[in-house]
């Protein structure tokens, strides 16, 4: 988190920021949409979809398998990627208090 201290904020705090930094690559936000469409794949299934390079790809999913949205496990050559629903419950809760706490407001 550059110049910051982590260990100032919150658990939760520090889980939503990681994986808002991993999810600002359009790419990634690519990523997650073909994983969702096809709910399992190989990495080279992405790399067909994709406009980039089979190691950019792999440096994608790495940031995302980093920051907990996606999960991955070894089939023979191939790595199978799927959505992790427990990261994407977190995010669902934190922004239905945001959105629920705005809506509450009557703010300018």
């Amino acid at each position: 988190m550059g110049a910051t201290k982590t260990d100032h904020f919150t658990d939760q705090q520090n889980k939503i920021a990681v994986i808002a930094k991993a999810l600002g690559h359009p790419a990634r936000v690519a990523i997650i949409e073909y994983l969702l469409k096809v709910n399992t794949c190989i990495t080279g299934d992405i790399v067909s979809e994709l406009p980039l390079a089979q190691p950019t790809i792999s440096q994608h999913l790495k940031e995302l398998k980093n920051a907990g949205l996606i999960k991955g496990s070894i089939e023979g050559n191939s790595v199978c990627y799927c959505i992790d629903e427990n990261t994407f419950e977190i995010l669902k809760d934190y922004f239905s208090k945001i959105i629920n706490t705005v809506t509450d407001q009557k703010c300018c």
